[in-house]
């Protein structure tokens, strides 16, 4: 007999982006199936970068530091001519999100943590082996078929499906979406190597317009290698650990030093974007939405944040706080910087094989010459050229007489704050898992009518009344200063601003004294203290 199980949302896919996903329902309470067919975890590196973004969703969900243990952290990267001469360094030492730029780490090692974590959650279930073969969806929700790894078939009935299977997503065609863009005429050879004792604790890309290659140091002495294939290479003989070793690995190690080879495979690199990341109750997230090539390191780190995105949103319409309308957003949000973000990484892959030694020489005097500039430096040492997402329509209220560089749809800072107990926190430790409304020196919720402060909190927001530096009555001379043992204050939150990361944003903008933050960390609003009353207004609508 055929079993039926129900649920809020099926994901189906376990690799990063899904089982991120599935951490972050959990937060919410949401219930959850996760799929996948696959018995356990791929035991080989696939990914090898996370930055300060996913970094930051892992804090949300209160297992970065678990991660962290198996990272390596502040990795930088070095260019270099195909001659072997320095031409740039990267190596961010700026931490505007409250964590590490540029990181590497194992993947299988990352994905078990997660796995680990969502075993604490008692709303979400992780269902391995199990293949999903079709789904129907109405205006209730999505009825999916699956079979497990002995053939039995059963149904799930989710409020909504999300399709976090990869490049070769079954949920992307059964919705009959198309991926829009190209795939490289050139392949790749990935090599993965254990036993690593190179000394050269940095990402390496050595740009030679003949055949361009990738070095990244990975953690517990694990090293990845990338090669563009030539033509006349033959991939068998290139695939074989003992040839790949003796013919490209060796001669980059000292004699007498030699790793072993884990795996040695061949790719293709795709430039994809899916057509739309929404089809009614179905939504696609992860490699099942975009593909990238690798030269950018943020493939996965896309994923991550369409993870972060979504499932929030999910959450606030199961809760009954929101609407079609916000889901929609999901797809007017994370689509077109998913986009790109893929041509981005496809013009790196260009910029690390140029066409021939012309070109080459022209890109080798342009990066010079820009370390020479100390602006032109900066930009590239602290990686400010990364594409960060910007959301100008969606959840988000437009900034009035809004002007390049204004704050609202970006990704707020992380600064430290200092509680009411004493305890000093990051950000985001303090403002929990729901909207945050700011007061920069005023307690927000004073701004608002009964109506507007009983909306927010209905919505399980947070009112943040922001103190400057010390702003609180000291202590008398001599005296220690006297705190409570425990935060206080109800439901509203007051903390100092002991880093000035708000101080900073009041100098930058006078006026803007109260910032609404999502459940994200993207600012969804910023306005004076007269003109909360109507920007609480509009985000309602746009909740809706």
């Amino acid at each position: 007999m055929t079993e039926v199980s129900a649920t809020d949302v099926l994901v189906v896919g376990a690799g990063p982006c899904g089982i991120t996903l599935a951490n972050l329902l959990a937060l919410w309470g949401v219930r959850a199936i996760v799929l996948d067919a696959e018995p356990d975890i791929y035991p080989h590196p696939r990914a090898v970068g996370i930055d300060d973004e996913s970094l930051r969703t892992y804090q949300s969900i209160g297992v970065v530091e678990r991660l962290l243990e198996d990272i390596t952290q502040n990795t930088p990267i070095r260019y270099y001519t195909s001659w072997g001469r320095l031409i740039a360094h990267v190596e961010p030492t700026v931490r505007p999100f409250g964590w590490p730029r540029r990181n590497n780490f194992l993947q299988p090692l990352f994905e078990a943590t997660l796995r680990e974590r969502l075993d604490e959650s008692a709303s979400v279930d992780l269902r391995l082996g199990a293949t999903l073969t079709g789904y129907e969806q109405d205006t209730e929700g999505v009825r999916a078929m699956v079979e497990d790894a002995s053939w039995t078939s059963s149904v799930i009935r989710a409020r909504y499906l999300v399709g976090t299977d990869g490049g070769r997503s079954t949920v992307r065609r059964l919705a009959g979406i198309e991926m829009i863009g190209s795939t490289a005429p050139q392949k790749w050879l990935v090599v993965d190597v254990v036993e690593d004792d190179l000394d050269a604790p940095y990402s390496a890309v050595y740009c030679d317009p003949q055949r361009p290659v990738l070095m990244v140091p990975l953690p517990y002495g694990h090293r990845r290698f990338e090669f563009k294939l030539l033509p006349g290479d033959d991939e068998e003989t290139l695939t074989d650990p003992t040839r790949v070793l003796e013919e490209l690995i060796a001669p980059r190690y000292p004699a007498g030093s030699q790793p072993r080879v884990l795996r040695s495979t061949v790719y293709w690199h795709h430039s994809r974007t899916a057509e739309r990341f929404r089809d009614r109750r179905v939504f696609l997230a992860g490699d099942a939405a975009h593909l990238q090539p690798p030269f950018f390191g943020q493939g996965m780190n896309s994923g991550i944040r369409d993870a972060t995105n979504l499932a929030w949103k999910l959450a606030f319409v199961l809760g009954g706080h929101g609407g079609e309308q916000l889901l929609d957003s999901y797809d007017t949000e994370r689509r077109e910087h998913a986009r790109t973000m893929v041509q981005f990484a496809t013009r790196m892959g260009e910029l690390y094989s140029p066409y021939n030694g012309v070109t080459e020489r022209f890109r080798d005097l342009a990066f010079r010459g820009a370390q020479k500039v100390p602006g032109a430096r900066d930009y590239i040492l602290q990686m400010k050229y990364k594409p960060m997402p910007r959301y100008v329509r969606g959840a988000v209220v437009s900034y009035a007489g809004e002007v390049k560089g204004a704050p609202v749809g970006t990704m707020f800072g992380q600064p430290d704050v200092e509680l009411i107990d004493g305890r000093r926190v990051k950000l985001d430790e303090a403002l929990g898992t729901s909207f945050a409304v700011i007061g920069l020196h005023v307690d927000p919720e004073t701004l608002l009518s009964p109506a507007s402060a009983a909306w927010w909190r209905a919505s399980g927001a947070l009112f943040v009344h922001v103190l400057a530096p010390r702003g609180r009555a000291g202590p008398e001379p001599g005296e220690r200063r006297k705190r409570p043992s425990v935060v206080t204050g109800g439901d509203n939150l007051q903390v100092e601003d002991v880093d000035g990361g708000f101080r900073d944003w009041i100098l930058r903008r006078p006026g803007d004294d109260v910032i609404v933050l999502r459940p994200d960390r993207y600012v969804a609003a910023i306005c004076s203290r007269d003109g909360l009353e109507a920007v609480t207004a509009q985000l309602r609508g746009l909740l809706a």
